[in-house]
């Protein structure tokens, strides 16, 4: 039987999931498996390496949060590796809802009886003077916003066509994961995770018309700034410096971002856990 590989990310600055990596490292251990990590912990059994030198994968359990979760697809989405996320805060959209008991998640992965969930990503590049000069992805969103105090000047154009010119605070392009991210807090709506398609909402525009967008994943997005400065991040990870006449050109990606579940997970329990909705007294079969 062939080496079993399997990537531990978590958050070193929280003792909960410091604990929690070690406990699921001496029991992956004995099931056979051989650990890796990439986070900045030191734990007897894990071996600590950059994303360069890691082996191929089967799966990746992250401890922590969403903004975890955002690190570890960085190195887990070339090789299309399930994440398999264990929220120690808050109720968060990619980890489990409920925090599971360790050895639920030891013998979900040692049996492979875990759920994939794909999700879509978007790919983005920055043109200055016809020249590509970054390119990039993002699983939760891209923006173009204001560096300064002042509003940024933005024009949108879809599919080769002008759709509007903003004086406001930022962009916002997301995919369905990420419309319960930024998105949300700018006024966007929430999109079902299985709904193929985009959101494109300006932030706090000075405009009569600044609704948010719900448009084709086949469709071409170019933000073009026309202030003297902006900034483009994705997924607050990835950030750079934009200046007068740049143009981000965004579409759907090639490749996804695969999550695992411990079981079917259904959105709209997520959605109620997250926001806390009123749902008491509901008689559903």
């Amino acid at each position: 039987m062939s080496q079993r590989n399997l990537l531990i990310v978590c958050n070193p600055s929280r003792a909960e999931a410091v604990m929690a990596a070690t406990s699921l490292v001496k029991d992956f251990a004995e099931a056979g498996f051989a650990l890796f990590t990439i986070s900045d912990v030191s734990i007897h059994g894990l071996i600590k390496c950059d994303v360069e030198s890691l082996p191929q994968l089967e799966v990746a359990v992250v401890l922590g949060g969403d903004g975890t979760m955002l690190r570890a697809a960085e190195v887990t989405r070339e090789q299309q590796i399930p994440l398999l996320g264990v929220n120690l805060g808050h109720v968060g959209f990619l980890a489990e809802v409920e925090k599971p008991p360790l050895e639920t998640i030891v013998s979900a992965i040692t049996s492979m009886s875990y759920v994939i969930d794909s999700r879509m990503v978007l790919q983005y590049s920055i043109k200055r003077e016809g020249e590509i000069i970054s390119e990039g992805w993002a699983l939760n969103e891209v923006t173009v916003e204001r560096e300064q105090s002042s509003m940024v000047e933005l024009f949108l154009e879809i599919d080769g066509r002008p759709i509007s010119r903003w004086g406001c605070d930022g962009l916002i392009c997301s995919t369905p994961t990420g419309s319960t991210a930024y998105a949300f807090s700018a006024g966007g709506p929430i999109v079902w995770p299985e709904v193929d398609a985009l959101v494109v909402l300006p932030i706090s525009a000075h405009a009569l018309f600044s609704r948010p967008l719900v448009i084709s994943p086949q469709s071409e997005i170019v933000v073009r700034v026309d202030s003297p400065e902006a900034v483009l991040s994705a997924d607050s990870l990835r950030k750079s410096n934009l200046q007068s006449g740049d143009r981000v050109h965004i579409t759907k990606d090639a490749h996804v971002v695969k999550l695992a579940h411990l079981t079917n997970t259904v959105f709209s329990d997520r959605l109620v856990a997250k926001f806390k909705l009123p749902v008491e007294g509901w008689r559903g079969e």
